[in-house]
């Protein structure tokens, strides 16, 4: 099942529309041409009871005023750049420092607060959403061209990015859905693991400092299916810096071009979640914006890469092919 409607009118006069894809196993996501936000996602539970697992608004205008990047795609660049600044070959470009002194998630008015050019696959249920960047758009250098697609099936939702410049650049794609397995409440008793045996800790300013620390024998640690806030409050610097986890864990990749970065499971309703990406790093938020409401998984690169020539690069230049694929699985148990 494919279908578009209207679903609002920006105070600049823009449409937003809403494409929904359903199947028959029972999945069924709402996502936004503003933002490619994806508003609901419907999951069975182990006794078929549906019900949404993302955090969301139930009108437009939330999203345009107020809303901590929920569901929505990040770019050009998700995550944190120092100082809003990088230099390619040589040459200085200054970023919108929409987090003083820093750049996150694109800038004032990102990826996330644009409204996209969208239309309805022709292979079944799967939407295509592209948009232009043009050239000093949030301060970036190049023109962008960004295909994102979200490709539905009994129980998957598979996300496929796109992108080329006609200039150097840097990119760094992810999406930014809050999820609760449970539909409802906090997260804290829904238990996560991640496939990473090092991350990324931040300085005061939550930027990463360069080190890849070791998870063993910290509350970072989730090598092992452990309760999302049961070590949320331990004392430990890097928890205490963001009340809670902000950090990016570093995928112990397997050779697959698809990596498993992390599992979910909710005591409470059965449901799963299994993420795997094409990604070197997972982003983990523990969503203390939202009260612990919601968990944010984001496969990225490595915050602040355009500085950190010891990370995987994020450079994209003209005649290349940026491409990530990202595959949420829900299941029961």
């Amino acid at each position: 099942m494919v279908r578009r409607r209207r679903y609002g009118i920006l105070p600049d006069g823009a449409a937003v529309d809403v494409i929904t894809l359903g199947h028959a196993g029972g999945l069924e996501i709402d996502v936004l041409t503003y933002g490619c936000i994806i508003a609901s996602l419907a999951v069975p539970d182990a006794s078929g009871l549906v019900a949404n697992v993302v955090l969301g608004f139930d009108r437009l205008e939330p999203y345009v005023d107020a809303s901590p990047y929920f569901g929505a795609v990040v770019g050009r660049y998700a995550n944190r750049i120092a100082n809003a600044r990088f230099a390619i070959d040589g040459r200085q470009h200054h970023l919108s420092p929409n987090e003083p002194p820093h750049h996150i998630h694109g800038g004032f008015k990102g990826f996330d607060k644009r409204v996209w050019d969208a239309e309805l696959a022709g292979h079944g249920n799967a939407a295509v959403f592209r948009r232009r960047s043009p050239d000093g758009e949030e301060g970036y250098p190049g023109t962008l061209d960004t295909q994102v697609s979200y490709t539905l099936t009994e129980s998957e939702l598979q996300i496929d990015y796109h992108a080329s410049a006609d200039a150097p650049t840097h990119v760094n794609l992810t999406q930014h859905s809050y999820f609760n397995l449970r539909g409802s409440g906090d997260v804290l008793a829904q238990c996560l693991v991640v496939n990473a045996s090092t991350y990324l800790p931040v300085d005061e300013r939550l930027i990463p400092t360069g080190e890849f620390a070791p998870v063993a024998n910290t509350p970072f640690d989730f090598q092992e299916s452990v309760a999302i806030g049961s070590r949320l409050h331990a004392d430990h610097e890097q928890l205490r810096r963001e009340g809670g986890y902000d950090h990016n864990f570093n995928i112990n990749r397997d050779g697959s071009a698809l990596t498993l970065a992390a599992r979910v499971f909710d005591p409470a309703s059965g449901r799963t979640l299994e993420v795997r990406t094409t990604e070197p790093g997972l982003q983990v938020y523990s969503g203390q914006v939202v009260d612990y409401r919601g968990l944010c998984l984001e496969p990225q690169h490595y915050p602040d890469s355009p500085n950190r020539p010891e990370f995987p690069s994020t450079l994209l230049r003209p005649g290349e092919r940026y491409e990530s694929t990202t595959v949420y699985t829900f299941g029961v148990t």
